[in-house]
């Protein structure tokens, strides 16, 4: 199989990227571990351990792999950015959770891919599907496959296409010339290190998850350190901002995936408030936005209340602040003072 077959036959299974890397290690793993040991993954304890131990290889996932397919899939949509909206009563929800739950439309198109080489192959083979969730370098070897660079952002860039691509992966066993990674064209560009408003990108590039809005109001648990919630602005799932200001993303094309539609992207915040966990639940069934879980969500509801400010959101926030749970709790209190 060459790499030109491989991007027809990921075309034909809706991937508008896609490319082949040979299945090693990859000089990037010391990398991973350096930003491990410098504590930049703030409490992702799955991203280290066996965890980071098993991303060293592709084959510690499947041991007779020899290629690893990568595609990407583009999710950005005509609707508004960051840069050009405002919404005072409302909270912002990161692009790719607007529609439905990526993971599934990936592993689709990816069975859909594994069935078609396995028509083309001639020939038996194993293989393995990864999305998002296995323990793979995944952008690193997306960029070994020549999709795209990795950026100062840490997002893989596209040249022609932008970043708002998920990636998936498909371990094989068969022998795929691998192709070339593209060059690194940030240049001197620094747009998204100024633009974050908490400083998570240092100006090296990079990322201190430790300071990023997605991982205060996605990974994180427990409280938010106070120096960080005014900077979280209206977020109350995942941030965009530095893909919003790239200008590799001036011309990015718009999907044609009826699933990442949006169905809701910037709730009132009120109505947020006031949701039960049985609503929430039924708001954003099969979106990425459950993660967050019902009583972090409200958290970061009651954070972007309070960045708002306004007495419209005091009584909603002090129900908050009556919750049993002492986190959400804390942060509403934080936000009624805010108000004050």
């Amino acid at each position: 199989m060459t790499t030109d077959q491989i991007r027809e036959l990921a075309r034909e299974c809706g991937f508008e990227l896609a490319g082949a890397a040979a299945a090693l290690p990859a000089d990037d793993r010391a990398r991973y571990r350096e930003w491990i040991a410098a504590g930049r993954a703030g409490e992702m304890r799955y991203l280290a351990g066996r965890r980071a131990d098993l991303r060293d290889d592709p084959r510690n996932l499947l041991p007779s792999a020899r290629s690893v397919i990568c595609v990407g899939k583009l999710y950005q949509t005509p609707w508004p950015h960051t840069t050009r909206w405002t919404g005072e009563e409302r909270g912002w929800i990161s692009r790719y959770a607007w529609g439905g739950d990526y993971h599934d439309v990936i592993r689709r198109g990816l069975e859909q891919l594994d069935a078609r080489l396995r028509e083309r192959a001639g020939a038996a083979f194993e293989s393995r599907i990864c999305v998002d969730t296995a323990p793979i370098l995944e952008r690193t070897y997306a960029r070994l496959a020549g999709l795209g660079w990795i950026g100062r952002n840490t997002c893989l860039i596209n040249q022609q296409q932008g970043s708002w691509f998920f990636l998936g992966e498909l371990l094989v066993s068969l022998e795929i010339a691998p192709d070339a990674p593209p060059p690194d064209r940030c240049g001197t560009c620094t747009r998204c290190i100024d633009a974050c408003p908490t400083a998570a990108i240092p100006p090296g590039g990079g990322l201190d998850a430790g300071r990023c809005i997605s991982y205060f109001t996605i990974e994180l648990r427990g409280a938010v350190p106070q120096e960080f919630r005014a900077g979280m602005g209206a977020h109350v799932f995942g941030c965009d901002i530095c893909q919003d200001v790239c200008p590799w993303n001036r011309r990015s094309p718009v999907t044609t995936e009826p699933e990442f539609a949006p169905r809701r992207f910037a709730p009132r915040l009120e109505e947020m408030a006031a949701l039960t966990e049985p609503e929430f639940r039924a708001m954003f069934r099969g979106t990425p936005v459950t993660r967050a879980r019902y009583a972090g969500f409200l958290r970061n509801v009651a954070v972007a209340m309070g960045n708002a400010g306004g007495e419209r959101f005091r009584a909603p926030l002090e129900r908050l602040a009556r919750n049993a749970d002492p986190v959400l709790a804390e942060h509403a209190r934080w936000a009624l003072r805010k108000l004050s």
